[in-house]
């Protein structure tokens, strides 16, 4: 196998300059975001079947998806980790030590099923204390409980091989691994939801099934001969470092969880103000996700290069390449977002049965909401480059503590404000001014601004280069 160089993605010229490589970064971040890309056709899948059910169904789903989100990637963060400790093991050489982050990994996803378990008794609660349809109710605790509690433990023993592939740039069998899952959720939704006659519970247990096939060819990978060759994968279960994987992996999920839970009681504030408006959030969201999953693709490529970079003790380095990948996911989700906004017309209509009563009201407001997401999507860009790329250096924690106060502190009662009519709202103490669902848009592109350039001031001083793991 030949040696990673000490400076990934670096490109010499005929007089010894020194260049960041954007073919070598492309050739890493292509699989990476047609994997995250396949991701976000997973979502559209699922939104695309229930919405064949009805809109109370996707105002079901919308209701409860940012909260089962929250949960899995809050806990999640002890699978994601494993990127960052095997990025840097790689740089430094240390083959055995990137496939011991795996095993850590999932060792750590395993201790999570409890939580998820206990997780689960709080869907009913939590929607009642919100005054949730009924209905609606009902049907959000059909799906909330296989997604959660058995698609999320799955879903992180999964980030971990992944994530490993991913630090030691072998990110073509990560984009195996979620085509294997896309492939198989399309049937699977179908025999679940209609043949079977399970409804939108399943949708979830469909995602669940898939999430297993996936899990099995991911470890098939692992313990292959390839990587047992080159990184020992079939000994490194013996000494692993779960500890770890929880010191950093927890403050990495909590600050990706604290900017979702803003996003998921975004989501809700809007489900309980009109049917129509919570039903043609989630559909935004989901299109829009076609620019933020690629986006991540792109800012996970900047996690490996500037992990491996630090870990070979090149950090003016990781600078550098960190600054290209945050460049190009701002510049990628910020043409996508508008792209997105141009072909809305033919999409949003896909995404609605003809026949039900709200379909009209749905497509009109998405054609609104639709160009506020897309301007969402440049700043985004930049707060996924700027974020990931501390990823790979180890600096979570105050990232974290950024976004909870941005987020709970700006965009939910802000939002509030604007989207709740006059004796409406869940509290008494903040304005009201019944500006709907394009009011509570507008204060969510103010907050990704904000956060946006929170991060990249964060990765601009340079407080990341002190830190050791």
């Amino acid at each position: 196998m030949t040696l990673q160089p000490l400076r990934p993605a670096e490109r010499r010229d005929a007089a010894g300059g020194s260049h960041v490589d954007f073919r070598a970064i492309l050739g890493l971040a292509a699989p990476l975001m047609a994997n995250s890309a396949i991701q976000a056709l997973l979502n559209l899948t699922d939104t695309w079947f229930v919405g064949r059910l009805s809109t109370t169904a996707t105002d079901a789903m919308s209701s409860i998806y940012w909260v089962i989100l929250c949960a899995i990637i809050l806990l999640g963060g002890v699978g994601m980790a494993v990127q960052t400790f095997a990025a840097q093991a790689f740089g430094a050489r240390r083959q055995a030590r990137a496939s011991q982050a795996a095993w850590s990994g999932v060792y750590a996803s395993l201790l999570t099923i409890p939580v998820f378990i206990a997780i689960g008794f709080l869907g009913a609660p939590l929607l009642a204390a919100l005054h949730v349809d009924a209905e609606v109710t009902r049907l959000a605790l059909a799906y909330w409980w296989p997604r959660l509690v058995v698609g999320g433990p799955l879903g992180l023993l999964v980030w971990s091989l992944t994530g490993f592939f991913n630090g030691v740039g072998r990110t073509r069998l990560t984009l195996i691994v979620t085509l294997v899952m896309a492939v198989t959720n399309v049937p699977l939704n179908q025999l679940c939801i209609f043949t079977l006659d399970m409804g939108i519970a399943g949708s979830a247990w469909g995602t669940v099934v898939a999430e297993l096939a996936g899990l099995l060819v991911a470890t098939a990978f692992f313990l292959g001969p390839t990587i047992r060759t080159h990184h020992h994968s079939h000994l490194t279960w013996r000494r692993t470092a779960v500890r770890r994987q929880f010191q950093l992996g927890l403050p990495m999920g909590l600050g990706i969880t604290a900017d979702l839970a803003g996003l998921a009681v975004f989501q809700l504030m809007l489900v309980t103000t009109s049917l129509v408006a919570g039903a043609t959030t989630q559909i935004v969201m989901m299109l829009t996700s076609l620019a933020y999953m690629p986006g991540i693709g792109i800012a996970l490529a900047g996690t490996t290069l500037v992990g491996q970079s630090v870990g070979a003790g090149e950090r003016d380095w990781a600078r550098r390449v960190g600054n290209a990948i945050i460049g190009l996911s701002t510049g990628f989700m910020g043409c996508v977002g508008l792209l997105l906004g141009l072909a809305s017309p033919w999409l949003l209509p896909s995404f609605v049965n003809a026949a039900d009563p709200h379909a009209a009201a749905v497509v009109e407001l998405g054609s609104r909401l639709i160009w506020l997401a897309a301007a969402y999507q440049a700043f985004d860009g930049l707060n996924l480059g700027s974020s990931f790329c501390l990823r790979g250096a180890g600096d979570v924690r105050v990232p974290a503590i950024i976004i909870a106060v941005l987020s709970w502190g700006l965009l939910l009662p802000i939002t509030h404000a604007m989207v709740f009519a006059p004796g409406r709202g869940w509290v008494d103490f903040l304005p009201q001014f019944d500006r709907g669902a394009v009011g509570g848009w507008t204060v969510s592109v103010g907050y990704v601004v904000a956060l946006g350039v929170s991060m990249w001031v964060r990765w601009r001083s340079g407080v990341w280069r002190r830190i050791r793991l």
